[in-house]
């Protein structure tokens, strides 16, 4: 019985896939789960209930619920079963032969049936009235619930221990307001599926809203408190804005108060380095930042004096393709300040190692005031949040929170029972109801009370009734289809494909790949549009130069349809001449290119936390021979294509100023060695040595050529000039309203791609887009400025002309932003309206603008 390979799905109907032969199918329950199998009988029982089995198959209903288990048999389970008091044993389904043999048994997963007999809408965690203290936990399968107040929170005696009392599976409590300020643990008593034991879980409250250092004890504190808002909190600006995100952590800035420095209070230094930095970028049309996550996690202790860390002075002795840095960092990497929080433990509270207290309200004060204090540069807040899976699990553990409450329901079980670990560990399955409204309502909890920027299900939020305008809100992620989920394994998940129509956003990885070759699980050394395939090849095999010039043409087309918002229906010209959607672009494994029917729907990026830098997968992928200034050119036409893009752009932080990780491809433990952003703009991290073995050591004779070579290393002034090109691309994505498109008709009207077909010139995008004007009849007027503008890239390392009859005749030139700029090179380009022909310099974006007249 160390399986649980049957599901009870709805109250009358058990799903097996195993046939009884001449046999019965019996329901077994143990109370004291003492339930066992000795010399073929079962012993140990409290209840044996003979089930029925079905000539149907299962119901649609269940199917489309758990279509994994399509195929297994529906056993009939009695109409007249107290379920609810049963579902609080160990249980078993068996088959027994005609002797009463046991031939076959197994354990069960509860799901199905916990959603339908247990859901539950009402109030859940502490609940603060103008008397009382009343607390909720929603707990079906436990047979007893207990709650431990504490006066701190750590050490010491509980303060009393309060039974609390069920009712349909929500177990509760009321205490006086004295309470307030208290810290408490739940002990529940329950069947736990991983020991076969009724076990005395202590657990934190999962809808935790206060925690004491490092989560041992849950804070019972009023969030909606007015002693834990800053000043003119309430006031706090809410309103919509364009979407321009950039992906940033905490990143300690020597320029910050060291009692400040990596936490939420290093936001509110006006005049530090980053904050300056930040304002730069705001100024520019940055709108939001992207923390990673900033909950509860493990990996990182809550107390800072417990950190260790390695002197950064002898680390810079050793030279830059050593391997001796990262094998001090290693040696503490799980002792340090440093992880980028994949690691959840409770969804509901700021981590508390970014606070200057980690225990009581510190945090949630603190955290507020960096809100505030973006806000007023301009910068709304947007929150990592990763709800598919949890550090812990089991019965045991400080960080193990959910499972011990409703064991094997939170947790996504394969058919065996086994928890799912595709995504990382502990797969939470949001297909169960109450799964989902715990994620939905922890969406909620940070809109409404941090005022955080995350939309959808938050629509239905106001100003007025909840003090955020959800219509401001927007939800995006990793719509990747793979694993246990795949093809809808589960239900409907939020794939690419399936967030088609819902404006919630997916990030686009096929521009990712188109620009920068292959793809992160690919060979480094395969080249993309940007990075020279084809137009300056490196060594790497990439096939015949029919197959290399082929693979160039593809990269275009899928470039230039995220560039159109990854339109699933929007018509280009592709590499061969003919006319075609975007969703009848077809990837390398056959699946469509664009999945995408709103601009809002697809997140265009290049680079982000995961893999390498921008700056690092241009220098592993170029030739060995060219110079640092082309590698920075390469960096600006990435970041340039994303701002120039219809749909939501994306950045990694630090792309704008050629941010190196070492070429580090996974740096969520590498510490600050490998993950420092200088904001004074005098290193850009590269060669700080060999990055950690872990997960790169299989690539260092590769790395170790280029950490070596002093000639790939930026100077000063390519930091600058870096910025400035970023700054540059994000004022003109500002500069006109046509770039930033808000409907697929809008986009489809006026988005033209040129430069196509088979005769095409190798290494340019030329985009047009077009606003109402004399001559255009139906094509409404967006732009005041500009009636007309055109955006050639040109990733060839020469420079280039292109020709366009449909382009001849317009009052174009080039953008001021530019004709302003420290940008020498881009000032070479030039239109000739007589012929419609552009001259553009190499590894260029250059942008034309047609101004309406005076």
């Amino acid at each position: 019985m160390s399986y649980s390979r049957a599901f009870w799905v709805s109250k009358e109907t058990i799903a097996w896939n195993v046939d009884a032969g001449n046999g019965s199918y019996f329901l077994f329950g143990s109370k004291n789960a003492t339930l066992a199998v000795v010399n073929g009988e079962i012993q140990g029982y409290d209840v044996k209930i003979e089930l029925e089995q079905s000539s149907e198959t299962l119901p649609k209903h269940v199917i489309e619920r758990f279509p994994h288990i399509r195929d297994f048999k529906p056993l009939q389970v009695p109409r007249d079963l107290d379920a609810k008091n049963l579902l609080k044993y160990r249980l078993a389904v068996a088959i027994l032969g005609s002797g009463g043999e046991c031939t076959s048994i197994t354990g069960l997963q509860l799901p199905g049936i916990l959603d339908e007999l247990f859901y539950y809408s009402g109030p859940l965690g502490a609940v603060f009235s103008s008397e009382a203290v009343s607390l909720y936990l929603w707990a079906p399968t436990a047979q007893k619930v207990n709650v431990l107040i504490y006066g701190e929170g750590e050490g010491g005696d509980h303060l009393e221990i309060v039974p609390l009392e069920e009712s349909n599976g929500v177990w509760s409590a009321k205490g006086p307001l004295t309470w307030e300020g208290c810290y408490y643990v739940y002990e529940v008593y329950v069947y736990h599926h991983s020991t076969s034991r009724i076990e005395k879980c202590t657990a934190n409250d999962p809808y935790a809203r206060g925690l004491s250092a490092d989560g041992r004890r849950t804070l019972l504190v009023n969030i909606d408190s007015e002693a834990l808002k800053p000043e003119s909190w309430d006031r706090l600006v809410d309103e919509k804005r364009d979407l321009c995100f950039v992906f940033r952590h905490h990143a300690t800035d020597d320029t910050v108060p060291s009692d400040f420095r990596g936490g939420y209070l290093a936001f509110t230094s006006e005049d530090s380095a980053g904050i300056l930095h930040l304002k730069k970028l705001s100024s520019a049309g940055i709108t939001h930042i992207h923390l990673l996550p900033t909950y509860q996690f493990a990996g990182v202790d809550d107390k800072k004096a417990k950190w260790q860390s390695v002197d950064f002075e002898m680390l810079e002795s050793f030279p830059p393709d050593s391997d001796e840095q990262q094998a001090s960092i290693t040696a503490i990497q799980n002792e340090d300040g440093f992880n980028w929080g994949y690691n959840p433990v409770l969804w509901g509270v700021p981590k508390g190692s970014y606070a200057t207290k980690p225990s009581g309200s510190s945090r949630i004060i603190e955290f507020r005031k960096m809100v505030q204090a973006l806000n007023r540069i301009g910068l709304r807040v947007v929150l990592d949040v990763v709800y598919n899976h949890l550090h812990a699990s089991g019965p045991n553990g400080d960080d193990s929170v959910l499972d011990k409450i409703v064991p094997g329901y939170y947790l996504r079980r394969n058919l065996d029972g086994l928890i799912e670990n595709s995504t990382c560990t502990n797969n939470t399955a949001s297909e169960h109801s109450m799964v989902e409204r715990l994620i939905i309502d922890d969406l909620l909890h940070w809109a409404i009370n941090y005022k955080v920027k995350a939309r959808s299900v938050l629509q239905s939020l106001s100003k007025q009734n909840d003090g955020v305008d959800g219509s401001s809100i927007y939800i995006y992620g990793e719509g990747w289809d793979f694993a246990e989920v795949a093809n809808d394994g589960r239900g409907v998940n939020a794939s690419q494909f399936n967030l088609c129509g819902t404006e919630i956003g997916s990030f686009n990885d096929r521009i990712r790949d188109a620009m920068i070759g292959g793809s992160p699980f690919g060979h480094p050394l395969q080249q993309g549009f940007i990075t020279g395939l084809s137009l300056e090849p490196n060594d790497h095999d990439h096939g015949s130069n029919s197959d290399v010039e082929h693979t160039l043409a593809v990269s275009k087309d899928r470039i230039q349809v995220a560039m159109a918002a990854n339109l699933k229906d929007f018509v280009l010209t592709n590499h061969e001449g003919k006319e075609v959607k975007g969703s009848e672009i077809s990837m390398h494994d056959g699946a469509p290119l664009a999945y995408a029917s709103s601009p809002i729907e697809t997140v265009n990026y290049v680079s982000a936390h995961d893999n390498e830098t921008l700056f690092d997968i241009v220098s592993l992928k170029t030739p060995l021979n060219i110079s640092v200034d082309s590698r920075c050119r390469m960096n600006h036409l990435a970041t340039s294509v994303i701002a120039l893009s219809q749909g939501i752009p994306f950045f990694h932080a630090g792309d704008e100023i050629l941010r190196s990780k070492s070429l580090d491809r996974d740096s969520y433990n590498s510490g600050d060695w490998f993950n420092r952003l200088d904001f004074s703009y005098n290193l850009n991290n590269w060669g700080v040595g060999l990055p950690p073995r872990e997960k790169n050591e299989r690539h260092w004779p590769l790395m170790k050529t280029r950490l070596a070579d002093p000639s790939f290393k930026p100077r000063r002034s390519h930091i600058l000039a870096a910025l400035e090109s970023f700054c540059c691309f994000i004022s003109i994505r500002y500069s006109s309203p046509l770039f930033r498109l808000s409907t697929a008709n809008a986009i489809q009207e006026r988005v033209r791609f040129h430069n196509t077909g088979p005769s095409w010139v190798p290494g340019v995008i030329v985009m047009s887009i077009e606003d109402g004007h004399e001559g255009v009849p139906g094509l409404s007027q967006l732009d005041p400025t500009y009636s007309y503008i055109v955006v050639i890239i040109n990733a060839s390392p020469n420079d280039i002309t292109f020709t366009s009859p449909s382009l001849r005749g317009k009052r174009l030139q080039l953008h001021p932003i530019q004709m302003n700029s420290g940008d020498e090179i881009v000032k070479g380009s030039n239109y000739d309206n007589s012929s419609g022909s552009f001259s553009i310099p190499f590894r260029t974006t250059s942008v034309f603008v047609e101004p309406r007249p005076i």
